[in-house]
This record gives C-alpha cells, structure tokens and sequence, in this order.
C-alpha cells in the first residue's frame, strides 16, 4: 500500500516538471538552431539599414549565410558575429519578410517588417561592433515572467510537499 502512495506522490512531481517545459517546446518553435539569429531593428523602411547579428554560442563554427528577398546573399566569415546590410528601396510596405541564417547544416529563418514610406534625413550610422556586447536579452528565462515563475515554484513545492506527506502518513493497519 505505501508503494501506491510514494508512486503516485512521485507521478504528480513529475507531472509538475512537465508542466514547467521550456517557451520553445510549449510555443511548438520547429525553427530551433544550435545557434541564435535576429535582425536589428526587426522593423525598417525601404533604404533603412539592419544589422544581420549571429549568436555562435558553439552551434556555428563556419561561414554562415543570410538570405532575403530584401538584400543580396549576405556571407558572415567564422569569428563575425555581426554584417549589416542596406533594404531594398523597393521593398513593400506593410510587408514581412523572411530572412534565413544558415550555417553548419542547420537553417532558421527570422520576419523583417517593413514600415511606410522611405526614411527621412541622413542615411543611419552603421551599428558598431567595438562597443561590446548587448547583454541582458535572450537566454533562458527571456520569455518567462514573474507569474510564469511563481506558478511554476509553486507547482514544484506542492508536489515536493504531496510526496512528503504521502510517504511519512501512517494508516492504522501499518503500526501493530
């Protein structure tokens, strides 16, 4: 009898754990690469200027390459992080367009939406790779919140909790 109830104690804490997965497997993301990838900013004019930025991370050794429907093949040589590219003048307004980074193999592609109308002034300064790393985005924890976390805490101490109560009850055909 006990063996039911640390058993079943135990299924309802891995039944917590499972509801704590991460964004990209409960999202259902199939575009998941051993590397990071995005287009700063991910909205521009037509003319604007974005910078391709690659997160290596050890998922991509080689060369990588970005393409689009809005700029020529883009090619980031190993040990770049970064290249930035000017759109198209003609590109549509309203529209969203994909870009692909592929490198080693794996592929994942990324949406460039494009704003009205064609920037005003001056063309913009080139983004500057020698000012150092943008931290504090992305990683683990990017897409969760606090509620997201308190539940999940909870979740895991009331299973922690079942399990304990569960396996320390006596019933009173045990003792004698």
């Amino acid at each position: 009898m006990r063996a039911i109830r640390v058993a079943s104690a135990a299924l309802l804490g891995v039944t917590a754990l499972a509801f704590c997965a991460p964004a990209a497997v409960a999202k259902g993301d199939t575009d998941i690469t051993p590397f990071g990838f995005s287009v700063v900013p991910s909205t521009v004019a037509p003319g604007g200027q974005v910078a391709l930025v690659l997160e290596r991370d050890g998922g991509c050794r080689g060369t990588a390459t970005v393409t689009s429907g809005l700029f020529d093949t883009v090619i980031i040589p190993p040990r770049r992080n970064l290249s930035t590219v000017v759109v198209d003048w003609d590109a549509r307004p309203g529209a969203v367009y994909q870009v692909a980074f592929t490198c080693d193999g794996a592929s994942g592609t990324t949406g460039l939406t494009i704003t009205g109308g064609h920037p005003d002034g001056p063309t913009p300064t080139p983004l500057r790779p020698d000012r150092g790393v943008h931290a504090g985005e992305g990683g683990s924890l990017a897409d969760f919140d606090a509620k997201e976390l308190g539940i999940g805490a909870l979740l895991i101490a009331g299973s922690i909790g079942a399990a304990y109560h569960f396996s320390r009850r006596r019933t009173g055909d045990e003792g004698a």
